[in-house]
C-alpha cells in the first residue's frame, strides 16, 4: 500500500476552470521565475540562448525535432525545457553535511520534489551495510567497490545496467560496450517503460522500430492525427509545428481521453499573434474517446475505408502501393470487415457518425500523419492499437512519401539514440557480430532482462548489482512497494546522477552515489574540451555541448565513470582502449561509424550545423521484414470494461513536470493548484458513486486474479474526462499497476486503462510538511 512519501498538507487544493490555451505570455513568465528561483540571471541567459541551436546545449526534456539551421528562433525552447535546464543549472548543491544531517530514512519520507529541490550532488557517496546515512568516499575508492562486487558475482547475468533516455549516445554505447564485455545483455531501459509497445508493432510491420516521418512531413500534410498524447505539456515544441503545419492548410484531429489546452488552441510566444492575439486553433476535431479505446476507433475507420473502396471502386485505397509493398491484405480486409458497431460504440464512446465525420477528412487528404504516445503505448493492446495504426495508414499508401507516415512521439531526449546504441535486451546478432568484429571479444548472444524482469530477477535473488545510468528508476517502474522491495534485495545498487532522487533512498546493502555532469557543464578531459550526440525522435543526429562550469570539480562526466569502471572490472580481459575513450570522445565516435548503420564518418557529418539524418528503410521503399514487405496484420478487437461502480483510469504527467519529477505541485491548464493528490473524473461519473469536489477517496485498482493495489487519499476532481474514466498523476499512481502487468508481446508495464473503484475514506490525520 503506497503511502504520500512527504507530500504537504492536502488542504492546499485549490481547482479553477481548466485552460482552453496553452503557452503565450504566462509560459514565459513561469519559465523565467522558475529558471530564476534555481539560478543567476547569467546562467540562465547562456542555458536559454544556446539551448537547441547549433552547437548548443541539446535540451534534455523531450526528444522533439529542431528546425533546420536558419529556421531556429533565437529562443527555441518551451517553457518546460527552460524549466528543466535551469533545474540541472541550478547553483543549490548537496553536499556532505546535507547526508549527515538527513539519514536515509529521512529522505525516504521526503516528496519527489522536495529531493530534486535540494540541488545537485556534488561528491560520491556510499551507505555502507548496516548505516543509517550516505558518507563521502573517493572516486577511486567508490568505483574500486563497485568493480569488487561485480567481479565477485557468480555470473554477469547477476548484474542490471539500467539507461535512462538522458544518457548521450557516446555514454550509452560506452555502457552497453561494458556490460557485453563483462557478459550479460541485461541492459533495461527507460523505452521499456513508454515506447516499447511502438517498437515491437513497427519492427513487425514495417521492419524498423521508428517513426518515419521528419520535421517537414509534419508542415506540409494534409490531415494529422493526434493520438493519446498531450503535446502542450510533454512536448510543447511540437506546437509550432502543428501551428506550421496548419497555416500550410492542414487538419488536425485530436484522439483523447481529456481536452486538453494544447490541442485546443496555442499562442506561440516567439510570435507576435501568440502575445497579442488569438493564437492558432490547434485541433479542428476532437474525440473524446474513452481510455483504451482507440483499436476499436482505427479498426472501424479502416472498415468504413473498405466499404468506401467498395462503393467506389480503385478510387479510395492505394493499391499500387498495396500489391507492390505489403503482404496480408487479403487477410486483415476479411477480419476488418466484421467490426461489431456496437462494440465500438461500447470501447470508443463515439457515435457511428462522429467515426464517419472523420472518415471524410481521410478521404479528403492525399497526405495523412498519424502521431501517438503512451495514451497508445500503456495499455494492454498497444502493440495491436500500433499495428492498427499501421493498417490505416497503409490503405491509403500514407507511408514513405512526403507528408505521410508513422510518428510516435519520444518524451525524452535520447531515449531513441540509446536504442540506436545497442541499449536493449534484445539486440539482433548482426549487432553483436558487428561489436565482435571490431573489439574482438564474444558478446553473449541470449536475451537478457528488460525492466520488468528485471524487477522479478531482483525481488527472487537471481540479481544482486543494480547501476543505473541517469533516471528514477524506483520511480519509473510499476508496482511501487514490489520495485522498491526488490531494489532493497539486492547486495549493491549504484546511481550515476546529477540531482537526489527517491532511487537514491531505496538502497541496496551498499548503495553508491556517483555525481556526473550535466548537459548544461563543460566537459573537459585529456584532450580537451568533448561534446556529445543525441538522436532526436525523427532521427536526426547533432551535437550538445555545455557553457556553464561544472557544478563542483569532483564531478565526472558519464563516460568517465563508466571508462574507469570498466578498466577496474575487466581488467586485461578485453582488448577495449577504455583510457583513449575517455580522453577523446572523437574515438567512441569511431568505432560507433564502423558498427552503427547510418554512422559511417560520424565525427565529420555530426559538426556541420544542424548534424545529420539517419536513413530510414521504410521511406526509401525498404521493408526488412521477413517477407521483405509491410505487413497487413489482423488484430482482434478489444472492448475495455469497467464494472458497475468502477472507472477506467489512466496516469499523466502534470504540466510542470518532467517525467518523474514534479516542479511544482501546480498543472495550471488542467486548473489543478497545491496538490498532486487528486483524481480528475466526468461529473456524471461523480454524481452517479455519490461523490463531489474534495470528498477523500482511496483509489483501488482492481485485477481479474483478484488481487488489489491501494493509493491513499487522493482528492476528487469534476473533470471533462470522457465518461466512466479518471485520470490521475504519476508517478503517485504507480503502486496501482502490478509488476506482472503488461502488454501483450512488448511486456511495457500497463498504465492505462486501470480499473479502479474510488473508496471513500474518513478524515486522516495529515502528514506534516516535508
Amino acid at each position: 500500500m503506497q503511502k504520500p512519501h512527504g507530500e504537504e498538507s492536502e488542504t492546499s487544493l485549490s481547482v479553477t476552470p481548466p485552460k482552453k490555451w496553452a503557452a503565450g505570455v504566462p509560459a514565459v513568465v513561469h519559465a523565467l521565475e522558475y529558471s530564476l528561483e534555481q539560478t543567476s540571471p547569467r546562467r540562465t541567459g547562456v542555458d536559454l540562448l544556446t539551448m537547441n541551436q547549433v552547437g548548443g546545449i541539446d535540451c534534455p526534456g523531450c526528444a522533439w525535432a529542431d528546425p533546420a539551421p536558419g529556421r531556429r528562433h533565437r529562443n527555441e525552447y518551451c517553457e518546460n525545457g527552460a524549466k528543466h535546464i535551469n533545474d540541472e543549472a541550478t547553483t543549490r548543491r548537496v553536499t556532505a553535511d546535507f547526508f549527515r544531517e538527513h539519514s536515509v530514512a529521512d529522505l525516504a519520507g521526503r516528496s519527489d520534489m522536495w529531493l530534486n529541490q535540494q540541488g545537485r550532488l556534488t561528491e560520491p557517496m556510499i551507505k555502507r551495510p548496516g548505516s543509517a546515512h550516505y558518507e563521502p568516499i573517493g572516486w577511486n575508492d567508490a568505483l574500486g567497490v563497485l568493480a569488487e562486487e561485480l567481479k565477485s558475482l557468480a555470473s554477469p547475468d547477476e548484474a542490471v545496467f539500467y539507461t535512462s533516455g538522458r544518457a548521450s549516445n557516446e555514454a550509452a554505447f560506452v555502457l552497453q560496450l561494458f556490460a557485453r564485455a563483462f557478459g550479460t545483455n541485461n541492459l533495461p531501459d527507460c523505452s521499456n517503460m513508454c515506447h516499447e509497445s511502438s517498437g515491437f508493432a513497427l519492427s513487425e510491420t514495417l521492419g524498423t522500430g521508428k517513426g518515419t516521418v521528419g520535421l517537414d512531413d509534419l508542415h506540409h500534410a494534409d490531415l494529422i492525427f493526434l493520438v493519446g498524447q498531450n503535446p502542450g505539456s510533454n512536448h510543447p515544441r511540437q506546437l509550432s509545428a502543428l501551428e506550421e503545419a496548419k497555416r500550410n492548410g492542414a487538419r488536425i484531429v485530436a484522439v483523447n481521453p481529456l481536452p486538453e489546452a494544447g490541442l485546443r488552441r496555442f499562442k506561440n510566444p516567439q510570435q507576435p499573434r501568440g502575445i497579442v492575439g488569438r493564437g492558432t486553433r490547434i485541433a479542428d476535431r476532437f474525440l473524446h474517446i474513452k481510455p483504451g479505446g482507440d483499436l476499436a476507433l482505427f479498426q472501424a475507420l479502416n472498415r468504413l475505408l473498405l466499404e468506401a473502396e467498395d462503393a467506389r471502386p480503385g478510387t479510395v485505397l492505394d493499391h499500387d502501393f498495396i500489391d507492390a509493398h505489403t503482404t496480408g491484405f487479403e487477410e486483415f480486409a476479411r477480419h476488418a470487415r466484421t467490426v461489431d458497431w456496437d462494440d465500438v460504440r461500447t470501447a470508443t464512446g463515439l457515435t457511428r457518425e462522429e467515426i464517419e465525420q472523420v472518415r471524410d477528412e481521410v478521404l479528403d487528404s492525399e497526405r495523412v500523419i498519424v502521431c501517438w504516445a503512451m495514451g497508445i503505448t500503456q495499455h494492454k493492446h498497444g502493440v495491436p492499437t500500433v499495428r492498427e495504426i499501421v493498417n490505416f495508414l497503409m490503405l491509403r499508401g500514407n507511408l514513405g512519401r512526403a507528408g505521410t507516415g508513422a510518428c510516435p512521439v519520444r518524451g525524452h531526449s535520447n531515449v531513441q539514440g540509446d536504442r540506436t546504441m545497442g541499449i536493449w535486451e534484445q539486440m539482433p546478432d548482426t549487432f553483436l557480430d558487428a561489436l565482435r568484429d571490431e573489439f574482438g571479444f564474444e558478446p553473449p548472444r541470449a536475451h537478457g532482462l528488460d525492466s520488468v524482469n528485471s524487477i522479478k530477477a531482483m525481488r527472487e535473488g537471481r540479481v544482486k548489482v543494480f547501476l543505473a545510468l541517469a533516471g528514477n528508476f524506483v520511480r519509473a517502474a510499476p508496482d511501487s512497494d514490489v520495485t522498491e522491495e526488490a531494489m532493497r534485495s539486492c547486495r549493491l545498487t549504484a546511481h550515476i546522477s546529477t540531482k537526489l532522487n527517491r532511487s537514491h533512498t531505496v538502497c541496496g546493502d551498499t548503495a553508491l552515489i556517483l555525481p556526473t555532469l550535466g548537459r548544461t557543464e563543460r566537459d573537459v578531459q585529456a584532450d580537451g574540451e568533448q561534446f556529445v550526440t543525441v538522436e532526436n525522435s525523427m532521427s536526426e543526429v547533432h551535437t550538445s555541448r555545455g557553457r556553464l562550469a561544472p557544478a563542483s570539480p569532483m564531478l565526472l562526466s558519464e563516460i568517465a565513470i563508466l571508462c574507469r569502471l570498466a578498466r577496474l572490472t575487466l581488467g586485461g580481459r578485453v582488448e577495449i582502449p577504455w583510457e583513449t575513450f575517455e580522453g577523446d570522445y572523437h574515438t567512441i565516435r569511431d568505432r560507433i561509424a564502423r558498427i552503427v548503420p547510418g554512422f559511417h564518418d560520424f565525427n565529420a557529418r555530426v559538426t556541420r550545423p544542424g548534424g545529420f539524418q539517419l536513413p530510414n528503410p521504410v521511406n526509401e521503399g525498404v521493408f526488412n521484414t521477413e517477407a521483405g514487405k509491410a505487413l497487413f496484420t489482423r488484430n482482434e478487437s478489444v472492448v475495455p470494461r469497467a464494472p458497475e461502480g468502477h472507472l477506467l483510469l489512466q496516469t499523466l504527467r502534470s504540466h510542470d513536470q518532467w517525467n518523474t519529477v514534479p516542479y511544482t505541485d501546480n498543472d495550471r491548464y488542467r486548473g489543478i493548484h497545491g496538490s498532486r493528490h487528486v483524481v480528475l473524473v466526468n461529473p456524471a461519473d461523480l454524481s452517479e458513486l455519490g461523490l463531489a469536489q474534495g470528498d477523500r477517496v482511496d483509489l483501488v485498482s482492481v485485477w481479474a486474479d483478484g488481487t488489489e493495489r491501494r493509493a491513499e487519499n487522493f482528492q476528487v476532481v469534476p473533470y471533462p474526462a470522457a465518461k466512466g474514466s479518471a485520470a490521475a498523476y504519476y508517478p503517485e499512481t504507480n503502486v496501482l499497476v502490478p509488476l506482472d502487468s503488461v502488454a501483450d508481446i512488448s511486456n511495457q508495464p500497463t498504465s492505462k486503462g486501470i480499473v479502479v473503484r474510488l473508496e471513500p475514506v474518513p478524515d486522516r490525520a495529515q502528514p506534516s510538511p516535508a
